[in-house]
């Protein structure tokens, strides 16, 4: 019997579009069978920021019941997914400073052969997609993980059209992902953890 696949969707979401995408992945990875954890990255924005921007404040109290991640749940997972918004076509600090805690587990070889994947969300169309999921991905060539984009295996990314990694245009956070946005993750996602199964079956 294959062991169950081991799901880390890390993200960190400013006014909820990546959270949403996120949220979206991990469901889409539990019905494939894995157990995920859902985990966002810690905040590192002054209380004062976070209170000035109304969807900001709002979606920092609806989320706080979601666990902060740490670096066990990447040395637990088989998969990681990594969702990030983009800052001027690069992830958000609050990625890039989990991303750098991971030293040890990278120097212990911990995190070879991990399956990974990104995901994103701008605020403006041609606002740093491909730009911001690239950046994460240069990580994962580092790790030594094998990277699962999306490609255009499957009818929805004729659609979504980011064979990268799923992204979403927010209009600055007025606009949530739609239906075609979270099929999208939803596939993304799928996909991830199928690979990992295989490359489970296969060891």
């Amino acid at each position: 019997m294959t062991e169950q696949v081991k799901v880390a969707v890390v993200y960190y979401s400013a006014t909820g579009s990546v959270y949403a995408l996120a949220r979206a992945a991990a469901e889409a990875a539990e019905k494939e069978g894995a157990e995920v954890r859902l985990v966002k990255a810690r905040e590192l924005a002054p209380a004062e920021a976070i209170a000035s921007n109304e969807g900001w404040a709002a979606h920092a109290a609806e989320t706080q019941s979601v666990p902060e991640a740490t670096m066990d749940d990447l040395d637990w997972a088989d998969v990681v997914l990594i969702g990030s918004p983009t800052r001027f076509g690069l992830p958000a600090a609050q990625v890039k400073q989990f991303i750098d805690q991971a030293g040890p587990l990278w120097s212990q070889g911990k995190l070879v052969d991990k399956v990974a994947s990104s995901f994103t969300s701008t605020g403006t169309a041609h606002g740093g997609q491909e730009t911001t999921i690239t950046a994460i991905n240069n990580t994962f060539y580092h790790w030594g993980a094998i990277i699962v984009a999306p490609g255009y295996a499957d009818p929805i990314q004729f659609q979504a059209g980011n064979p990268y990694g799923a992204s979403h245009i927010s209009h600055n956070g007025a606009t949530p992902p739609g239906e075609t946005e979270l099929a999208a993750i939803s596939f993304q996602a799928s996909r991830a953890v199928k690979v990992a199964a295989r490359l489970k079956r296969g060891a």
